[in-house]
């Protein structure tokens, strides 16, 4: 298993792990950083904020993290390879149950459907991956983690590579030494998640 406090250094460093096609671990330190503003510049499209009145999801946190891992590392036909490896798994979810590392979950008819995890230190979460096996399922999991960080005083959510998926939210790039400030200044902050 990978060893738990390096990645949480690493994390509090603006570093992150993920696998190589042979299961190698590498560390990354990107330059710009994405990062989703969790202030005004946040959007929920209008077709999704009308998904959100119906309420098409049950949410939980962190009742399933082990599941959702996997899923998110699940290959299809839209992904042949992965970078969240069995032993990132392993390691995860022993952060999982020391508390750092959390889920959130989209449920449908008792169905885990979607969901995100990621890692909480101090004012920062680090969104890790997403899946989604029903439409929208990942997006509202991931409205719920904004309004929940918001909530409880967190001050940074990490992305790391921007995506269209995640600029649809609002999400945006910034240079790594900006990034690194902002990241001094979340860990200094004490969120509970």
């Amino acid at each position: 298993m990978l060893d738990l406090n390096l990645i949480l250094s690493a994390y509090c460093q603006g570093v992150f792990p993920m696998a190589d096609r042979a299961g190698r671990i590498r560390w990354y330190d990107p330059d710009p950083r994405a990062i989703v503003p969790l202030g005004e510049r946040f959007h929920v499209p209008k077709r999704l904020a009308r998904t959100l009145r119906h309420r098409p999801f049950e949410l939980r946190v962190d009742s399933a993290f082990r599941l959702v891992m996997e899923s998110c590392a699940e290959l299809n036909a839209q992904r042949n390879t992965t970078w969240i490896s069995a032993r990132m798994i392993d390691a995860y979810t022993a952060l999982h149950r020391l508390g750092f590392a959390h889920s959130v979950e989209s449920w449908a008819e008792g169905k885990l459907v979607g969901g995100l995890y990621g890692i909480a230190i101090g004012g920062l979460f680090a969104g890790d991956s997403m899946f989604s096996r029903q439409s929208d399922a990942s997006k509202v999991a991931l409205i719920y983690l904004v309004e929940r960080l918001r909530r409880n005083g967190f001050q940074l959510l990490d992305t790391q590579i921007l995506n269209e998926h995640m600029a649809q939210f609002g999400a945006i790039e910034i240079p790594r030494d900006d990034y690194k400030r902002l990241l001094a200044a979340a860990l200094d902050v004490q969120a509970q998640f």
